[in-house]
């Protein structure tokens, strides 16, 4: 949809105003939000040939579900299960629009998370509650240890 803006100018509503009845504000594009075009990111020989694109996307796609099912795999296995799938579906982003858009929409979360995470409340917050989590730990070990003892391995009575 064309608004008739050059993307360099920003509508302001002023004191309830309708959105587009205020003043416009120039921005520059440093400060705006670049994002990489969606598509296909091979090179220009291989979108030029059908036959070769198709083959160059089934080849991507199988690496990727290669890495993603490995990065599945590492979920209950040992090793690093979420970045290995992430991995996977930034391959994907190379070749799949659904990838790049799923890609940016995580992206978008991670940071909005990051940036809620550094709120001194819910920093406050966190501490206070992993305080209470480890003085709960140490207090059922002590009753544990208080209980039963402590009795290694090498010292079993039979």
């Amino acid at each position: 949809m064309n608004t008739g803006s050059n993307g360099t100018e920003v509508a302001m509503a002023i004191d309830g105003d309708r959105p587009g009845e205020g003043e416009r504000v120039t921005v520059d594009k440093d400060e705006q939000e670049t994002e990489k075009p969606l598509g296909s990111r091979a090179p220009a020989y291989i979108k030029a040939r059908k036959t070769l694109h198709l083959s160059w996307q089934v080849g991507v796609f199988v690496v990727g579900l290669a890495v993603v099912s490995a990065g599945v795999a590492m979920l209950v296995l040992p090793g690093p299960g979420w970045v290995v799938i992430f991995g996977g579906m930034a391959i994907w982003a190379t070749e799949f629009v659904w990838a790049q858009l799923v890609l940016r929409w995580t992206k978008r979360k991670v940071s909005e998370a990051a940036q809620r995470a550094l709120d001194p409340r819910v920093r406050r917050r966190n501490i206070i509650l992993t305080t209470i989590g480890v003085v709960i730990c140490a207090v059922l070990a002590g009753i544990y240890l208080w209980k039963f003892g402590i009795t290694l391995p090498w010292k079993i009575e039979s």
